[in-house]
């Protein structure tokens, strides 16, 4: 092929009076994997979608030129022609799975509608190819998996299966935004070694958006830094990492957290247990091809919190990390075990006394927008817990604590008026926490509280985690799969597989050195913190 896969040119979009993205221009060759790097709202994801033609925002409007393989023009083509490139000549995968695929169609379906649509295949050629597709992605199961729903799959298979269905048709372009966000990071490997595939067989391009620099490391030949909709700096991934000339690339470079770096203010030696999990053991009915099924997603797990500390929780997809969480807070019941807060059993009480102490464990999910109502502003939904435990009398004292709330997250009180929309996403996480914190818990559990905000604004988070830790004495499960982000925060490290304790240990001695061959493995599969050269 003598023409780039995608040639953009003076690439512009303008909603309303809003110039979101402003003469942008990039190249990508056969075999190349373009990075783009930026922060929230510094229009990554607003470029590559007008340039491909994706972009449906009302009052948009896309001027300049995106020319697929020298011969077609995607600025400005008729619907007919874009529906033929989308899904055949241009995959996509998306940040957020559970909002990408289809919740009414099986997975099998999801995947050969695109391969009966664009390949010409039968139904049952198509379905070959979906079961080889879904192997390859390492989806546990899959001859199983081929008739389950996306709400029957964690978040980290429902990304697999996006990436199955953008691979079907083996594109000449590869659009992957945040493709690996929500994936632990032995699944993050293999998706990075199975694009690698892609372009080696099938000279497959590849546009990667990613805030992780240390995926854009492993992944990307150059790099274009994009803010506030245009271009800072473009160059070779060893420059970047090696040499960056701008500010602000730097900036992102540091923010980044790598493996190594300082772990969290120890916890006095004599600190008692504030939580103690023993013989923890969870199952779930689910229907399969052949009948219904038992799946054992906790297996006589035990563990301890100390007061003050932070466990991290760590585990690939599907190994019973959020589970546990569920099962502390009450949206999971276990078969078995007991779980115990400075002395009570949770498990047990009932009535008011039930109230009391679900109020002492507080939770953080992964998905701010998902967690938040839509239809109501901030402030509604940080009085709401205050409101059922009466925790304010009337609404001056309520309006001010909610205004004290926001503040010891770093939102002034005049971000309550404002709808979850309207806020960023490292925004919409300060005020998850702030809701957290509402009840004055003594244990949070943040399940992958960092995962989807972009790396300047995770360690703000990190940052503002442990001083509310300090400030107010906290105790945290911290689940996640970055591990650089657990030995930032965690006293100690309990490793999940298959739903069973693998190694538990304190943090610095399993991150110095892991007993377990499962725990080299994770940490082996951490990508290599490429600006060492630089700083040294």
């Amino acid at each position: 092929m003598t023409h780039p896969v995608l040639a953009v040119d003076n690439l512009t979009v303008q909603i309303g009076r809003r110039r979101i993205v402003g003469g942008v221009s990039l190249t990508v060759e056969p075999e190349q994997t373009l990075g783009i790097v930026g922060e929230s709202g510094s229009g990554k994801s607003m470029t590559v979608l007008a340039a491909t033609g994706l972009l449906d925002a009302p009052g948009a409007v896309v001027e300049g030129s995106s020319v697929l393989a020298g011969e077609q023009q995607l600025i400005g083509a008729s619907a007919r022609t874009l529906r033929s490139v989308h899904g055949g000549r241009i995959g996509f995968v998306f940040q957020d799975p559970g909002t990408s695929l289809n919740p009414l169609l099986t997975i099998e379906r999801q995947i050969t509608e695109s391969l009966e649509t664009h390949r010409n295949q039968t139904r049952r050629q198509a379905r070959a190819r979906a079961l080889e597709l879904l192997e390859a992605v390492g989806l546990p199961e899959p001859q199983n998996r081929m008739n389950s729903y996306p709400h029957q799959l964690s978040g980290g298979q429902r990304q697999r299966v996006m990436i199955a269905i953008a691979l079907a048709c083996d594109p000449e372009l590869l659009v992957a935004d945040e493709p690996t966000t929500a994936l632990d990071v032995t699944t993050q490997a293999q998706i990075i070694d199975l694009v690698r595939d892609l372009q080696r067989d099938f000279g497959t391009a590849v546009v990667w958006i990613s805030h992780d620099l240390g995926v854009i490391g492993e992944v990307a030949d150059t790099v274009t830094v994009l803010r506030d909709g245009a271009v800072i700096e473009r160059a070779d991934v060893d420059a970047i990492f090696t040499a960056p000339r701008e500010p602000y690339t730097r900036e992102l470079l540091t923010a980044r957290p790598v493996l190594g770096g300082d772990g969290p203010p120890p916890v006095p030696p004599d600190a008692e247990p504030l939580l103690e999990v023993r013989g923890l053991d969870v199952r779930f009915p689910v229907r399969t091809p052949t009948g219904r099924s038992v799946v054992h997603a906790v297996k006589d797990l035990s563990f301890s919190i100390r007061r003050g500390a932070t466990l991290g929780l760590v585990g690939e997809s599907g190994s019973g990390k959020s589970t546990v969480a569920a099962a502390l807070t009450g949206l999971a019941v276990p078969d078995s075990g007991s779980v115990t807060l400075d002395g009570t059993d949770v498990l047990r009480v009932r009535g008011a006394q039930r109230k009391a102490i679900r109020r002492r464990i507080s939770l953080v999910m992964q998905d701010p927008f998902a967690s938040l109502n839509p239809r109501v502003p901030v402030g509604v939904s940080i009085a709401e817990p205050l409101i059922v435990h009466r925790l304010a009398r009337g609404r001056p004292q309520r309006d001010a604590r909610v205004g004290e709330l926001l503040d010891s997250v770093g939102l002034s009180a005049s971000f309550a008026s404002r709808y979850p929309h309207e806020l960023s996403g490292g925004q919409r996480q300060r005020v998850s926490i702030a809701r957290a914190l509402a009840v004055a818990p003594e244990l949070l559990i943040l399940d992958e509280a960092t995962a989807s905000v972009d790396v300047s604004v995770q360690a703000k988070v990190l940052d503002l985690l442990l001083d509310l830790q300090r400030e107010l004495g906290l105790t945290y499960l911290f689940i996640g799969h970055d591990l650089a982000v657990i030995e930032r925060l965690s006293h100690d490290v309990l490793v999940l597989r298959g739903g069973e304790m693998v190694e538990y240990r304190p943090a610095a001695d399993l991150f110095t050195a892991p007993e377990h061959e499962y725990t080299r493995a994770l940490l082996a599969a951490v990508p290599p913190d490429r600006s060492a050269t630089r700083s040294s």
